[in-house]
């Protein structure tokens, strides 16, 4: 029987989890990810792990945040007083915000005290994550 290598198309059936075992997302509801092995289409972590994987197998994979979303970087978040905003805001919006040249896309981790933290990190960016992967088929890529 054959074993994905970097480069094939595979698909995978995932549940995504914290490292305290809540779930953030599934493939079950929605269909199985498609993606190239060894790319970068989805998480280092994720796309690295399924290469030697082979058709029916089933991992549960550590993946630190190197090869997740990313270290958090405090330099990536702003606070800014509301009143400077001109429209109100809730914890969970995304904006895009110029700074200099350059377009960020932010969103609003918490207002409080009469300001809104915006955070230009992934929402995931720091965190350890658990991905249980199953390989539901794949094609050579070469």
């Amino acid at each position: 029987m054959n074993a994905v290598q970097s480069g094939d198309r595979v698909r995978i059936h995932y549940t995504a989890r914290f490292a305290d075992g809540s779930v953030f997302a599934s493939s079950r509801e929605s269909g199985p990810l498609d993606f190239v092995a060894g790319g970068s289409e989805v998480i280092e972590g994720v796309s690295l792990a399924v290469v030697g994987m082979q058709v029916g197998n089933r991992k549960v994979v550590d993946v630190p945040p190197e090869l997740a979303f990313g270290p958090h970087d405090d330099e990536l978040e702003q606070r800014v007083a509301l009143a400077e905003l001109p429209e109100p805001v809730q914890v969970g919006d995304q904006l895009d915000v110029r700074s200099g040249e350059r377009t960020l896309r932010v969103w609003v981790r918490e207002v409080v005290d009469g300001q809104a933290v915006f955070d230009g990190n992934h929402p995931l960016a720091g965190q350890h994550l658990i991905y249980e992967i199953e390989l539901v088929s794949f094609a050579s890529g070469g």
